[in-house]
């Protein structure tokens, strides 16, 4: 199944975080919080101008690192794998020097 978002709506993978702290302590999946950081994985069109002629052109694109809200958007589930689809303003700003390949720190 393929999804695509409508208008100012972000398709998002979240990016989990090392599963210890830095001093060695193995966090526990019921105390884990959920990951701010995510990957973009699609983007709508934009949504309408206020005159209605045309779209505004959304900032983040595929491929880009964001840090968004913890309980902003709807989770759902695509082939098996659960995602995240939020408003473009939910996203507070996109990580910079990251590269989107590193997903899992081993």
């Amino acid at each position: 199944m393929k999804f695509r978002p409508l208008h100012d709506r972000v398709l998002l993978r979240r990016i989990e975080q090392n599963e210890k702290t830095a001093g060695g302590i193995i966090i526990p999946d019921t105390a884990k919080e959920k990951p701010m950081e995510a990957e973009v994985l699609a983007v709508g069109p934009g949504a309408y101008n206020e005159d209605g002629d045309g779209r505004m052109a959304l900032d983040v694109k595929a491929g880009d690192r964001v840090l968004i809200s913890k309980w902003s958007g709807t989770e759902i589930t695509v082939d098996g794998e659960e995602l995240l689809v939020v408003k473009e303003s939910d996203i507070m700003g996109i990580i910079e020097g990251a590269s989107a390949s590193k997903k899992k720190a081993a």
